[in-house]
């Protein structure tokens, strides 16, 4: 569970920093519309997320800081699923 936890984390911080900037933008600039407030908040978001996962992943794990923790999370690999008959090559009547 925490590494679901750490996942999410790690996704939400770079569009809440996003957010953040985009408003302190907004201060000196008019931009009432809501669509391009979005879009600005996803596309610096997205390029916050792969700036620091590429710093991360090319520097060192304390980068990863900036994303709101200092360590991506580590999945297990999942068990190979049962072979079904269905799935295996039996010639019929054998």
């Amino acid at each position: 569970m925490y590494q679901l936890s750490l996942s999410l984390w790690r996704t939400c911080v770079p569009y809440v920093v996003a957010f953040l900037v985009v408003q302190a933008a907004r201060l000196g600039v008019d931009l009432d519309n809501a669509s391009l407030t979005a879009a600005l908040v996803t596309g610096f978001g997205t390029a916050y997320y792969a700036a620091f996962r590429f710093l991360e992943h090319r520097f060192g794990a304390a980068w990863g800081w900036f994303l709101g923790a200092a360590r991506p999370p580590a999945y297990r690999s999942a068990a190979p699923a049962p072979a079904r008959s269905e799935d295996l090559d039996v010639p019929e009547g054998g």
